[in-house]
């Protein structure tokens, strides 16, 4: 199974996708009515690159992810992914996964039939799997430990399990480009931990990853780039470079107590953050 992945993997990145930005926002503002949520903000983020995005709830994380993703539209501005108008990007050209806390976990469904709802992405109709296509699922879902799971319903397996096989769902297509909304959040610290480093793996095989995030201390573990975000970009670049009080405090509107220790940093906030009422 391990080389059938690795002989899948080999097409993600055309041999020039390192030419050209993954995703590149210019003068994009957006909102809902006549409520703005973020204005005039533009964004590169580097084809093979790991991202995360973080800030405090209701600072416009998700709503920038649905302007990527090309599901809301911009107000101004233009979106670019991998040098294409978000309207012309390939089906199966980009992976997403949502927040687990959005799915309904009592549709009767399998994680077979969940990773296989992935094809239909790339302009698939037919109800069945063909030889090749279970091959392929099966792979990803050896790849990504949820093999043994495959005729279990969703309901029946752990959220760590939920979020691999919602990750081979996004997979399954050999996207370039893969975006996460909180894949860390409802899962232990573990959980976390085990798939930051798959994520990482990933990334190292090609494909450009962007996320967003809450959890300040596993950014610093495992991630190479963030963005810290609040209606607009403060700051971006490594966490040990811009992770610093300043910044995180007016990212979040709170005092932020950093400690670091051998290289590693330690995140927590020593008064109450100040979030917004909006839900945005």
């Amino acid at each position: 199974m391990r080389r059938v992945w690795q002989v899948l993997m080999q097409a993600i990145m055309p041999s020039d996708a390192q030419s050209h930005a993954a995703i590149e926002l210019t003068g994009v503002t957006a909102g809902y009515g006549k409520h703005i949520v973020f204005s005039d903000l533009s964004l590169e983020i580097a084809s093979g690159q790991f991202t995360g995005i973080v800030g405090p709830t209701a600072c416009g994380k998700t709503t920038l992810l649905k302007i990527i993703l090309g599901v809301h539209p911009a107000i101004t501005g233009t979106v670019r992914l991998h040098n294409h108008c978000t309207d012309s990007v390939k089906p199966g050209g980009l992976g997403y996964v949502p927040q687990l806390g959005s799915v309904d976990w009592t549709f009767p469904v399998t994680v077979e039939e969940v990773i296989m709802m992935g094809l239909y992405t790339n302009g698939r109709y037919w109800p069945w799997l063909s030889k090749t296509e279970r091959i392929s699922i099966h792979a990803m879902a050896d790849r990504l430990g949820v093999y043994d799971c495959l005729r279990q319903h969703i309901v029946n397996i752990s959220g760590g399990q939920r979020q691999r096989t919602f990750l081979a769902r996004a997979l399954i297509n050999r996207p370039k480009l893969l975006i996460l909304d909180e894949p860390t959040s409802g899962v232990d610290i573990k959980t976390q931990h085990e798939v930051l480093h798959l994520l990482g793996d990933i990334n190292r095989e090609g494909i450009t990853i962007l996320l967003t995030t809450h959890d300040l201390n596993a950014v610093a573990s495992h991630l190479p780039w963030v963005i810290c975000f609040n209606r607009g970009m403060i700051a971006q670049g490594r966490p040990n470079d811009i992770f610093t009080n300043q910044i995180l405090t007016q990212t979040y509107g709170g005092d932020i107590v950093i400690v670091k220790h051998e290289g590693h940093l330690l995140i927590a906030n020593s008064t109450p953050l100040n979030f917004m009422d909006d839900t945005k």
